[in-house]
């Protein structure tokens, strides 16, 4: 990147969530017509510093140049205007409106005080033709696959002249072919000066692709240099950085040789084929990129999605699980990834989130008895650390991190054989990771078997007994404690060379 003709210039860019310092301080540039990988690991904060480069959210300090002028966009539309394109993993498009509308929302050409639709068709005909795109300008958006609404998002980019593009994982919901055509349009319009940014958890994409990659760990920029002196290997070692062997505690396995729970032969729209099994006291910890199954399969064994074929055993029992109430009878619960829309009602007291799935045991005539209710959920509140003024506030008035240790106190009271925990200390501080993690061990001592679900690989390397990586709906490796972080990591990305499965 050579910044004395940079098209694109940031400097010293940080941005911060709560406690969460996302981006620190990175500085970089980009010069016309190059394609550059952005890689790191999930949370390394790739999208973060796209979102500011393009309008969607504001830097909490530093500077953005583009084409030798400081720029400050108030939204991505304002960026959008000035040059810079995102597109986002989120589509964003108005599905209600057809292809061609999308494709000149904000610049539709003219006649006077009226659209110009003949301008429009030959214009978007142009665009077709440059992209080899096969798309229907009067087709409703929503009505389309995933992949042709990110060719929409492109032609979109491409008609207001955008000349720095940036991608967020665009090929993670394409067919091969359609991946291959992407790559094509991709270089031909870098080869006609736009300047693409691609963020990719495909690293042989980004070696294929790109001509300089950066790496980004922890929110930092930790290497930029030619994709062409990368491999596979050095890109993930940029991004592990070490090799983490130890657990976060000094403890002993609760794990003992008895299988509690397996699964056999999962299959649906999402998944192919899982099995793997879970012992007594044993946390099993699902690891991969996000999109790669771990959710999916959380929800199937919970009776949350539809399974076409497979089996779920517990305690040598084959169950028949439809939906999480029946789940929950059978001794499966799970704390959901998404805790405010799935996990609690925020305007509800502490007390009865906490008691919501156990309310039966407290019925005395067809009536509850609150005074009960409260000094169980008080019981509850002291084993998960939850920190709080009245057993009866709302949830709502709690930080993330004890809204978490609601869900962890209504699972200790629901008491099941198997627990379920997906991204259980996303957004929580330091503190509340802790409490959290050490429930989790307590309860694996009490003979729970959990399987627990996190996109921070330290986390999952640093909690778990064994840990399953997915990969593309199917089970790509195991690995059992300790564990080498670089090897768990070069499975995510589908690599099995040289990883030892256990």
């Amino acid at each position: 990147m050579n910044s004395s003709t940079a098209l694109v210039r940031v400097h010293e860019l940080t941005k911060t969530f709560g406690a969460t310092r996302a981006v620190r301080s990175v500085s970089l540039s980009f010069t016309e017509g190059e394609i550059i990988g952005l890689v790191g690991e999930n949370g390394a904060g790739k999208s973060t510093l796209a979102k500011m480069m393009a309008g969607v959210y504001t830097a909490d300090s530093g500077t953005m140049e583009f084409n030798g002028s400081e720029v400050s966009f108030r939204s991505p539309f304002e960026a959008l205007r000035t040059g810079v394109a995102m597109m986002a993993q989120e589509i964003m498009l108005v599905p209600d409106a057809t292809v061609i509308e999308n494709v000149f929302l904000g610049s539709t050409p003219r006649l006077g005080i009226f659209p110009n639709r003949s301008k429009m068709r030959s214009d978007f005909k142009e665009l077709l033709e440059l992209t080899k795109f096969e798309l229907d300008p009067d087709a409703v958006v929503s009505r389309l696959r995933l992949a042709d609404q990110q060719k929409v998002e492109i032609l979109r980019s491409l008609s207001r002249n955008a000349k720095l593009i940036i991608m967020d994982e665009p090929s993670a919901s394409l067919t091969a072919d359609e991946v291959a055509r992407l790559h094509a349009t991709i270089r031909e319009i870098a080869r006609r000066g736009v300047t693409v940014l691609l963020i990719s958890h495909f690293l042989e994409e980004v070696l294929e692709l790109t001509t300089t990659t950066i790496v980004m760990r922890d929110g930092e920029v930790v290497k930029v240099g030619p994709t062409k002196d990368e491999s596979i290997d050095s890109l993930v070692a940029g991004m592990v950085g070490r090799s983490l062997e130890t657990r976060y505690f000094e403890t002993d396995s609760a794990a003992t040789h008895k299988v509690r729970f397996s699964v056999d032969g999962l299959t649906n729209s999402s998944l192919h084929d899982i099995s793997f099994e879970i012992h007594e006291g044993e946390i099993l910890g699902l690891a991969g990129l996000i999109g790669a199954g771990r959710t999916e399969i959380a929800r199937a064994i919970f009776g949350a999605d539809a399974l076409e074929s497979g089996t779920v055993t517990l305690e040598g029992a084959t169950l028949s699980v439809t939906s999480p109430r029946e789940a929950i009878k059978q001794g499966i619960y799970m704390i959901p990834e998404s805790r405010k829309e799935e996990g609690l009602i925020l305007e509800a007291s502490i007390s009865d989130n906490m008691m919501l799935s156990t309310l039966k045991r407290y019925r005395k005539g067809g009536s509850l008895s609150a005074r009960k209710l409260d000094k169980r959920a008080v019981e509850l509140a002291g084993q998960v650390d939850l920190r709080y003024s009245k057993i009866t506030q709302s949830a709502l008035s709690l930080s993330g991190g004890n809204q978490q240790k609601i869900l962890f106190g209504r699972a200790v009271e629901v008491a099941p054989k198997v627990l379920i925990v997906d991204e259980p200390t996303r957004g929580v501080d330091i503190a509340a990771k802790r409490a959290i993690h050490q429930t989790l061990l307590d309860l694996a001592k009490s003979g729970m078997s959990i399987l627990f679900i996190s996109s921070e690989i330290e986390e999952v390397l640093g909690v778990c007994d064994r840990v399953l990586v997915i990969h593309q709906g199917k089970v790509q490796a195991q690995f059992t404690a300790p564990f080498d972080q670089q090897q768990v990591v070069a499975a995510f990305f589908g690599q099995t060379s040289g990883v030892k499965n256990d």
